[in-house]
């Protein structure tokens, strides 16, 4: 998930001067994640590396809450849990406001680095598990009404960040097959494909062939990649046999006839705000580059974000 602080804001404005210098004038970065920036409840910009981008993030978790507790997750004070009701029409000013500043405003030239001026998506991400939300078929049904209301370009994507734990829930289910229909893209999260790796890394005890079944699911559904953070712990590079499971759990998908659209491999950006923490380090280009080449071996698309 894409972290950072949250601010709550007492009141929705729809002009420029609040999205502009009177309130934080501080441009946004691939590493300057603040939520803060535009002071919404849910809505909040972030130039992503993965999207090359500006997105359009909404946070149905802003009690920082989440069913798995990854260790290099950004979000301070993270509890397990899920996310609070949604208020559906909190949620939809805030979005048709933003919106209207990025198409119509000037937040991109102001705000943004050059070359990434560009809307590339609005995503479903956050503090926490967005799929935990109750109204999260309605949240989509909800950003496809804007979309079309507001004439947002067809190229834009509609994206899902996602642990995939859910995805076995006919809501999240039904979301997704709307979210087909708006350019969506389900991003699964799979930083390790073994039990042991998942328990040491992402705090969860589900089972592998959980992982496999919601994956499938999402496949089915709507366009899928991985998304797969590959780092090093006290000093050590994940071992050869993670890369092996993972090469194992993907080729065992592909001979089945589910094949995702690729595979996102990024590796740390910014500070991690779990204990874990010091024990956490990023890779080189190199190591990432010699692990995606692997998963090319397969037929498999990767995007790589160092």
């Amino acid at each position: 998930m894409r972290r950072g602080k949250i601010f709550f804001a007492p009141c929705i404005w729809a002009n420029s001067e609040f999205f502009g210098a009177s309130l934080n004038d501080t441009k946004l970065s691939t590493i300057n994640h603040d939520r803060g920036s535009v002071a919404l409840r849910y809505v909040y910009p972030v130039v992503s590396r993965r999207a090359e981008g500006v997105s359009v993030g909404i946070n149905l978790n802003p009690n920082n809450a989440c069913n798995w507790r990854c260790v290099y997750c950004q979000v301070p004070d993270l509890t397990r849990g899920t996310a609070p009701p949604v208020d559906l029409i909190v949620l939809e000013k805030e979005l048709r406001s933003f919106l209207q500043e990025l198409l119509h405003g000037d937040f991109l030239q102001s705000r943004i680095p050059e070359g990434s001026r560009r809307i590339n998506d609005i995503a479903l991400s956050g503090n926490g598990e967005p799929t935990s939300a109750a109204e999260f078929a309605q949240v989509i049904e909800l950003i496809g009404r804007v979309r079309r209301e507001m004439a947002v370009p067809e190229d834009v994507k509609t994206v899902l960040i996602t642990n995939g734990s859910l995805l076995y829930r006919s809501e999240v289910q039904q979301g997704l097959r709307a979210m087909a229909q708006l350019n969506g893209e389900v991003w699964f999260k799979l930083d390790r494909a073994s039990e042991a790796g998942m328990r040491l890394v992402n705090d969860t005890s589900t089972s592998m062939d959980k992982v496999r079944d919601n994956l499938m699911t999402a496949i089915a559904l709507c366009p899928a990649w991985l998304q797969t953070c590959w780092f090093a712990l006290d000093g050590e590079p994940p071992s050869r046999q993670d890369e092996e499971d993972y090469l194992e759990f993907i080729s065992a998908l592909l001979c089945d006839g589910h094949k995702p659209q690729g595979v996102l491999l990024y590796g740390l950006a910014r500070p991690s705000r779990q204990a874990e923490a010091p024990r956490l380090s990023a890779l080189t280009a190199e190591k990432l580059q010699a692990f995606a080449a692997r998963i090319r071996q397969l037929g498999v698309e990767v995007k790589v974000s160092v």
